[in-house]
């Protein structure tokens, strides 16, 4: 895809996830209804037809586009995947059933096995980030677009967010070597975006989770000036056997 025809792509979708949103708060609001899934996690009615309002809409957009959701089993099976889209219609989904506010709604570009253009819309917060290309990161306020760029602001005291309230060993050995003074748990990809924003600095995971969790979030993070690598400082690329992801640090800049 050329860069023109991703931006364009991005920008179409972003009336498709303000209207999902709103849909995914209807259908919370009229009492959902859930299930447990073969690896023991939740979906709700509101998952999967979030699901398939974003499949739809992106499918009629770029038909030529494999598209790789969490709640489908299309295309998982497919080796080699080069260029395709990475769906979570809901991350988050403990927050969206028990009504919090952090689940979020995803779709990641992926063009050459790298997150190249992400949309993330936290409809509960009214929060909707996007973007299409290198220092082309935004978030919507009010009705006007504003550009993000984490690269250049610097803080002598670092806040993280964490997936969780108790850090592993692991982790707080490299919050340790980081200095990092503070953090708070987060659990949605809502994390890279207030990183993007600069309201956070980083973010550190052990292998965890799936492709499709941090997808949209890399994109519009990396595109806003951010650094997203494993621990070793390898760049994540994608289409990796059974979607799964390495380990992770994200930075709001090259000097943290």
């Amino acid at each position: 895809m050329k860069q023109i025809e991703i931006k364009a792509t991005i920008e179409k979708l972003i009336d498709t996830f303000l209207y999902a949103g709103k849909v995914s708060i209807d259908l919370r609001e009229k009492g959902l209804t859930t299930e447990i899934k073969e690896d023991n996690t939740p979906v709700s009615n509101g998952d999967l037809e979030v699901n398939r309002i974003l499949t739809e809409n992106i499918i009629d957009l770029t038909p030529q586009i494999p598209i790789i959701s969490e709640e489908t089993s299309h295309n998982k099976s497919k080796k080699d995947l080069k260029d395709f889209w990475l769906i979570d219609p809901i991350d988050g989904t403990y927050d969206y059933i028990n009504n919090l506010e952090e689940f979020t709604l995803n779709a990641g570009l992926i063009i050459n096995n790298r997150a190249v253009a992400g949309i993330i819309y936290a409809p509960a917060k009214g929060r909707l980030f996007y973007s299409y290309g290198r220092d082309y990161s935004f978030e919507i306020i009010n009705n006007k677009h504003i550009k993000l760029d984490c690269s250049k602001i610097s803080s002598d005291k670092l806040k993280f967010v964490s997936y969780s309230n108790k850090l592993k060993p692991e982790i707080n050995k490299i919050y340790q070597s980081m200095n990092v003074s503070e953090f708070k748990r987060m659990k949605s990809s809502l994390k890279f975006c207030v990183i993007a924003s600069n309201e956070y600095d980083g973010y550190v995971a052990e292998p965890r989770a799936c492709e499709w969790d941090i997808a949209a979030g890399h994109a519009i993070l990396e595109n806003a000036g951010g650094i997203v690598t494993d621990f070793e400082g390898n760049e994540i690329l994608y289409g990796k056997e059974n979607f799964k992801n390495p380990s992770i640090i994200l930075k709001r800049n090259k000097n943290i």
